[in-house]
């Protein structure tokens, strides 16, 4: 029994990468976080982590075992999840992905409020533009924008997200705002690196897709950076309403080419698959949706 009672400590220190990471997720010291997992190896009689004062990593032993070990905790988890259900309100730990600005914006602004509603649950969010496995990194759900690649992942559209071609009036002072697509060839555009379409802009028409490749000399994996340079008048940029709305109706940005929109993405909820959607994941969906709708105005 003390074997298995070790097996989670094991998952949740190669999970975070360092014993302390771990202990404070536990909850434990890390002098007995160092202790169980002494005495796992010692009951096993291999050794399964390789530890230097600045490095951790798995040994050939230690790879293997987790490969087996850390889908029987998941499933453990899964089944605390399932009779949770029948506690009086959503408890446990709770780890989600988000978009980096997205999540400045219009994720973390909601999340006091989300554990006031909801105290027993622990949160933990990470803000990364890029796209997290949610498998690997052990997360409970993530939030995307754009079309979604095919995977085994379910995904729940939460709420829509629109984008618009814009500039700031003092570049358009120094050139004459494109009055078609075809024109933004004439003009300094931004991009974003992890854009889903690349660098190829969408536009629609009753005609049909217009597919543009601008040209630019400014690229950058952060949108704060490509609003910020479209701000500061370097160029005409892609951008997201729920980051520029307030621009617009500032005027510190104008929208360019009305008559040819964009094509509208959602903004997904996430989640691995599962026999059991865990109450924890459930609420916080619908809270999302519930107050994101409200913010984005739709």
């Amino acid at each position: 029994m003390e074997h298995f009672s070790a097996l989670p400590i094991f998952v949740t220190i190669v999970e975070c990468g360092s014993f302390s990471l771990a202990s404070q997720k536990l909850g434990l010291s890390k002098s007995a976080v160092s202790k169980r997992i002494t005495l796992l190896e010692q009951s096993l009689g291999i050794q399964l982590l390789h530890r230097t004062t600045r490095s951790l990593s798995l040994t050939e032993a230690g790879a293997r075992y987790f490969d087996y070990v850390r889908p029987a905790v998941k499933l453990a988890e899964e089944g605390l999840d399932a009779i949770s259900e029948l506690q009086q309100a959503p408890q446990g730990n709770l780890r989600i992905a988000v978009p980096m600005v997205f999540g400045r914006l219009h994720i973390a602004p909601l999340i006091p409020e989300f554990l006031r509603r909801y105290p027993k649950i622990q949160l933990q969010m990470q803000m990364d533009d890029k796209t997290t496995d949610l498998i690997a990194g052990g997360f409970d759900l993530a939030i995307r924008i754009g079309e979604l690649p095919d995977s085994s992942l379910i995904a729940r559209k939460i709420a829509p997200c629109l984008s618009v071609i814009c500039a700031s009036p003092e570049y358009l002072a120094r050139h004459a705002a494109p009055q078609t697509p075809q024109q933004l060839s004439q003009h300094n555009c931004l991009f974003y690196s992890y854009f889903r379409d690349g660098v190829e802009w969408t536009f629609l028409s009753p005609q049909g897709p217009t597919r543009i490749q601008p040209n630019g000399n400014y690229q950058v994996n952060n949108s704060d950076a490509i609003h910020q340079a479209t701000l500061d008048g370097l160029g005409i940029a892609n951008l997201p309403r729920f980051m520029v709305d307030t621009d617009l109706q500032t005027g510190h940005l104008q929208a360019l080419l009305a008559d040819h929109p964009l094509p509208e993405h959602g903004i997904y909820a996430v989640y691995p698959q599962r026999k059991y959607l865990p109450t924890k994941v459930s609420v916080l969906i619908e809270f999302l949706m519930e107050l994101l709708a409200e913010r984005l105005g739709k």
